[in-house]
This record gives C-alpha cells, structure tokens and sequence, in this order.
C-alpha cells in the first residue's frame, strides 16, 4: 500500500503543478487584447483585407440594387428612401473603412476592466500545495486509503477549473471572429433589410466581451478561494 499511495500522490501532485502551469500561461493570454489570437491565427490579419473589400462592395451592390428598385415604384415595388439610403451607404461605408480603428477602441474599453480584474491584489496561490492540504486533512478525518481520496478530489477540482479555462479560451476565439469579420457586419447596417444582422452583431460582441470579463472573474474568485482554503484549511 505505500508504493501505491507514494505513486497515487505523485500523480496528484503533477496534475496541480499542471494547474499552476496552465493558470500563469493562458489566465493571463486571454483578454480584450487579439495579440495572442493573431499568433495562432495569423491568417485574420492576412485576410483583413478581403473582407473590408467585401464590405465595400455588399454595400455599394446594395445601394446600385435599391436605386433600381425605386425605379419600379410605380408598380408597387418596395424600395427604400434613395437620400436616406445614400446616407447611410456612405456612412457604413466609411465605417467598414475604418472598422479596425472602432473594434480597437471597443476591446481597449473593454479591457480597461479585464486588466483590472487580473491586477486586484489576491490571496498567493500555488495549486501544488492544495494536495498536501488536502492529505493533512483526510488523514484526520478518514482512515486508509487517505491518497486515493485526494486523488478523486484534486482530479474533480482540477477537471472543474479546466472547463472555466477551457470556456474562456473559447470566448476568447469567438471574440476574435467577430473582430476580423467585423466590416462584413458593418455592411449589413447599411440596408434596413439587413440592419437586423448588424445589431444582432452588435449584441453578440458586447456579449462576448462581458461574458470574457465574468470569466475572468469567475476564475480569480476561484482562484482566490483554493488560495484562502490551502491558507486556512481547517475554518469553515
């Protein structure tokens, strides 16, 4: 039984030093910040370009097509309003433009409160320690077998906090799609048939960049209370 307690404990052990490594690593990467996400995917900024020429020509081949369509008003064919429609085709147009320098502006304001969610002063933390804690308290509590419990316990607690990590990477990613296809999405606010399409855009990254903040948020508090428990693991 000490060969496999010794060998269960070693087990335990790598996978919270697994932890410590993946919280330094990605806890910090992620944010409003596309620094990261360009160096796994170098090719949106490469293909920036396309879909700010795509954008362009949506929304000219829109404002050609609406202008036609006024044309046949007498006959009772919708169209929309050819000085409103200009209007707004030259507006999203030089949003579509200029769309990189907007998007900067968002996920800098937006990781204004990212950056200090992950500056606020916490409990130290080391995921390493948790296992020993956790043996201390086992072996008080229970007879036998005390490096198995632990193992099932630190296996549940590091599988929890992988999916938080896992669900914020994710976000993160999403995030990142939003952005480098952002000049399509300006197009279609240029047409009131499409206008739905570019609020709903609209939602989706402010969603996207409140829901990273949470989790960010979500991970520190955690972090903070494996920190306060391996402190003082006795209070409750």
């Amino acid at each position: 039984m000490g060969i496999l307690d010794g060998i269960v404990e070693w087990i335990a052990e790598q996978i919270m030093a697994g932890l410590d490594l993946v919280t330094t690593s990605v806890l910090g990467a992620l944010g409003c910040d596309m620094t990261v996400f360009l160096r796994y995917f170098p090719a949106a900024e490469t293909m920036y370009g396309i879909f700010v020429a795509l954008a362009v020509g949506l929304i000219l081949l829109n404002w050609v097509w609406q202008l036609f369509k006024n044309f046949g008003l007498s006959v009772g064919i919708e169209a929309e309003d050819p000085v409103k429609l200009s209007i707004r085709s030259v507006l999203f147009i030089l949003l579509a433009l200029f769309s990189d320098e907007i998007i900067n502006t968002i996920l800098t304001i937006g990781g204004t409160p990212y950056r200090w969610i992950m500056d606020s002063e916490l409990p130290p933390l080391s995921f390493a320690d948790f296992n020993s804690v956790m043996l201390v308290i086992i072996g008080v509590c229970a007879n036998g077998a005390v490096a198995l419990i632990t193992l099932i316990l630190v296996v549940i607690l590091a599988w929890n906090y992988l999916k938080l990590l896992l669900e914020a990477a994710e976000r993160y990613v999403l995030l990142g799609v939003l952005v480098y296809t952002a000049p399509v999405a300006f197009a279609m606010g240029a047409s009131q048939t499409t206008s739905n399409i570019w609020k709903s855009w609209c939602r989706m990254l402010g969603g996207q960049i409140f829901l990273l903040l949470m989790n960010a948020w979500c991970l520190r508090l955690f972090t903070s209370m494996v920190g306060s428990f391996i402190s003082n693991p006795l209070s409750l």
